[in-house]
């Protein structure tokens, strides 16, 4: 099953990258801008591969990076109850 944001989590695209609000907890989570391109990657329903596809596409980074990092990400979101799978 894809990865996907809880419908309680709201996304707000800012200068500097995103911010996550967990409407359950009112907690925040800020997003660096290639967090951001992740999160927006699976909000699209692209998932994981999408997110991939669209980083290659923004960095020159090394692929074993770009797959650390976003899976990385998404573990964190999952961890921190924002996202399930």
């Amino acid at each position: 099953m894809p990865i996907t944001l809880r419908a309680e989590v709201t996304f707000t695209p800012t200068e500097y990258g995103a911010v996550l609000l967990d409407l359950r907890t009112g907690r925040y989570w800020q997003l660096s801008r290639t967090a951001a391109v992740i999160v927006a990657a699976v909000r699209a329903g692209r998932g994981r591969d999408g997110a991939l596809d669209d980083l290659r596409v923004r960095f020159d980074v090394g692929d074993d990076r770009l797959v650390r990092d976003v899976d990385t990400l998404l573990e964190q979101l999952r961890a921190g109850g924002l996202a399930v799978c």
